[in-house]
């Protein structure tokens, strides 16, 4: 008996290796904001919608990685589809993050950069099993 397994080894790895990284990214990412408003005038205006984009932007996460490892190992490309769907809002907030924040740090563009390579390199490996779930 020949068994056919297509779920994507290389992407379950990158989903994990990416809930590992986002939890820094996240805490970074809060860190920073914190100190940006102690450090710099902040105006309270952005500090609030800033806090609640990043949070916001963690639930999105757990919600990528949950569908795409769920996806991916029960070969189904309807939940893999959704969080391929879910990493363009990602995708939006980090850009939002790396450009359009009050106060961007050379340390804002380093983790924003390296979260941006992981979502490129994640979407071409989820349209890759998808086309593979399909065929």
């Amino acid at each position: 008996m020949v068994s056919h397994q297509l779920s994507s080894l290389p992407l379950q790895i990158l989903f994990y290796l990416n809930g590992i990284y986002y939890v820094f990214y996240f805490l970074a990412t809060l860190a920073m904001i914190v100190y940006k408003s102690e450090v710099f005038s902040y105006p309270d205006d952005f500090l609030a919608p800033d806090l609640v984009l990043l949070f916001i932007m963690a639930i999105l996460e757990v919600l990528r990685l949950y569908l795409g490892s769920k996806g991916n190992l029960t070969e189904e490309e309807a939940p893999l589809g959704l969080s391929l769907a879910l990493t363009v809002g990602s995708v939006m907030l980090s850009v939002y993050f790396l450009v359009w924040q009050t106060y961007v740090l050379r340390a804002d563009v380093v983790l924003n950069a390296v979260l941006l390579f992981t979502y490129g390199l994640e979407s071409v490996l989820k349209v890759v099993a998808i086309a593979a779930f399909v065929s």
